[in-house]
């Protein structure tokens, strides 16, 4: 059995291992900063002794709450090394209760945050008796009551250190296996969001599992685009790359989360990455990218470009079974490759060896979109009550549509509704024993109880494993399965995602069906796609009259009836499955009107609340009607 370490013992392991190698990038300005392990973790302990100099004690919780940048990692280590627990926040907290929730639930004593998210702070600081400091991460002309600026915490760090350098010591040695290191809220899906509670254990384990399916090699970069609050990017992000002897780079922080967004391919094309963390948004919207500029060089090009991409697909298949008698391919490939994916690489700093998908299920078409570009974009699975990892596909190692190997060492069951394991090949509830699984929820016994029974974590999520367990496939959500009129239970995702993934016409999509008649579908419509759809198609009709809005709902209808037996895409899911009735909605999914959680997924039953009027009304005989006037006021 492996050693049972701690945070404190993993980053002083690597920390002399590496020593001046560089371990963190920044851009400040128009130049890019080098940290190396040695100075990251003594940046750490300067903090972590400000902190205890400001009283913090031992198992005590300090609020993180800030964009991904140096000063993040730093910070955290901070608190890991004073002996305190954090309790990183999303930056996408927009509502004052969602932010006063947690720190309060969490009794957070400080928070550190950055300028940007200051002012979030700031309406809720009243109503946070018990926070002491606020230490803000950058330094600004002037502060209110109860903050301070960071170069004056790490002054006080760098003297508490000197004379108390012993005291940091003992504090950081003191700090157990199974003492918490991060309390990690899920994104509220229900009433309120629960506290994952994550040893020092935890998450050494799961870095340790991590490793026994992917390889990083030394001096790998990664630039991390995913928020650094969520446990995956602490895993497979910097606590991964510490361990191999990577490096992270972060994006350039912008005025606002735009400016970020915007900042992200420059990042890309300066810090020139090997690897990055993606979720399937991210995932569609590369592709999207990559397909727009290839249409602005014109049909020729974009002929090539097809021409090439069949083939690799073609020649690809299901990853594991690449080639095979297609060895005729094979010239193709070489030349397409040259003449053409080469190129298109270059939109990912041309040294990208492969993507990490996670969040949710990665649509199986573009996992065989970016293999045939020459950087897979390998599916893997996990949750925040796991530390995340649990399985992934890995270089060599990939099976198109499975959420991959499962981390060893694991212990793996698939559960029927009764709580049975049930054979290979039959769907169930993923359910696991092992060091990465979470000590429990924060406050909250009675969900503890029910998530956690007998050292075994129920997932909620359904898959099957194949008959060596050694592969996963996630099928979605257990507890979102739909119902039909008679009873029959069936997962929504692979209908949802193929069609968001497959249609440029559609954005977004919610399939509906409780005990009701028929299932039905909420779409958000691509506005602009449509608009473009009829005027080539009728470059007559004016894009804002009745007749252009009655065209382009038929062509949402053409392309889910596009599902049905006889279809381009018939078979892939039964009829019986599929939407009877569409709802097209005026508005978008979105954080800000709370339908898309912190890692981009959408939050079901908070669609469904919203749009209950719509999902009643497409039961009606009106409703159920393409032509409606709900729709047609939507498109």
């Amino acid at each position: 059995m492996a050693e049972r370490i701690t945070i404190i013992d993993f980053v002083d392991k690597y920390s002399a291992k590496y020593n001046n190698e560089t371990f963190i990038r920044e851009k400040l300005g128009n130049t890019w900063h080098e940290t190396s392990f040695t100075a990251t973790r003594q940046e750490g302990r300067t903090l972590a002794a400000a902190l205890m100099s400001l009283g913090l004690e031992k198992g005590e919780r300090v609020s993180l709450l800030s964009e991904g940048r140096k000063l993040w990692v730093i910070a955290e280590l901070g608190i890991l090394y004073a002996g305190g627990v954090n309790v990183p926040l999303s930056i996408k907290l927009e509502e004052s209760n969602d932010l006063l929730f947690r720190v309060n639930h969490s009794d957070s004593r400080f928070i550190i945050v950055s300028s940007q998210q200051l002012p979030k702070v700031r309406k809720i600081l009243a109503d946070t008796p018990q926070v002491e400091k606020v230490i803000v991460l950058d330094d600004l002309d002037s502060y209110q009551d109860k903050e301070m600026g960071i170069s004056e915490f790490q002054a006080i760090g760098q003297e508490y250190l000197k004379a108390h350098e012993a005291e940091v010591d003992a504090r950081s040695h003191s700090v157990q296996p199974d003492d918490y290191a991060n309390i990690s809220y899920t994104s509220g899906t229900t009433a309120d969001p629960k506290g994952v509670l994550l040893t020092h254990r935890n998450y050494t384990a799961n870095v340790e599992q991590g490793a026994s399916i992917i390889t990083i090699d030394k001096g790998d970069v990664m630039l991390i685009l995913l928020p650094l609050d969520h446990c995956f990017a602490h895993v497979a992000g910097f606590y991964t790359m510490m361990m191999h002897g990577g490096s992270i780079a972060t994006v350039p922080v912008g005025k606002n989360p735009l400016a970020t967004l915007k900042n992200v391919p420059t990042a890309i094309q300066e810090v020139k990455p090997m690897v990055m963390l993606s979720v399937p948004a991210l995932a569609r919207n590369f592709k999207k990218n990559v397909e727009n500029g290839i249409a602005k060089k014109g049909p020729k090009v974009e002929k090539l470009y097809n021409m090439a991409l069949k083939n690799a697909i073609a020649y690809n298949k299901e990853y594991y079974n690449r080639g095979g008698l297609q060895f005729w391919r094979k010239p193709f490939m070489a030349l397409f490759d040259k003449l053409v994916f080469s190129k298109v690489r270059e939109n990912f700093g041309g040294r990208m060896k492969f993507f990490v998908g996670g969040g949710a299920l990665l649509d199986i078409e573009l996992q065989r979109y970016f293999c045939a570009i020459g950087i897979p974009m390998f599916q893997g699975y996990g949750l925040s009550e796991a530390t995340p990892i649990i399985c992934s596909n890995s270089t060599g190692h990939a099976i198109f549509g499975s959420s991959g190997r499962v981390v060893k060492p694991l212990d793996i069951k698939i559960c029927d509704d009764e709580g049975k394991e049930v054979a290979p090949e039959v769907r169930g509830e993923i359910v696991i024993r092992g060091e990465n699984v979470m000590a429990g929820y924060w406050k909250n016994p009675e969900s503890t109880a029910k998530t956690i029974k007998d050292g075994w974590l129920h997932t909620g999520d359904m898959g099957y494993l194949k008959a060596d367990k050694e592969y996963l496939w996630v099928t979605g959500r257990f507890k979102s399965l739909l119902i039909s009129s008679d009873g029959e239970k069936y997962s929504p995702e692979g209908f949802e995602d193929s069609l968001t993934d497959g249609s440029k016409y559609i954005e977004q999509t919610i399939l509906h069906n409780n005990q009701n008649p028929y299932t039905i579908v909420l779409v958000v419509p691509n506005k602009d796609a449509l608009r473009e759809y009829v005027k080539s198609s009728n470059p007559q009709i004016n894009p804002d009259s009745r007749e252009a809005k009655e065209l382009m709902l038929k062509k949402i209808q053409e392309e889910i009836d596009s599902y049905k037996t006889g279809g381009s895409h018939g078979g892939m899911f039964p009829d019986r499955w599929l939407p009877a009735a569409i709802a097209v909605l005026p508005e978008p999914f979105t954080e800000q009107n709370g339908l898309v959680n912190s890692t981009m997924k959408i939050v079901r039953g908070k669609v469904e609340k919203y749009y209950e009027d719509r999902i009643e009304y497409a039961y009606t005989a009106q409703g159920k009607e393409l032509l409606n006037e709900k729709n047609i006021a939507s498109v």
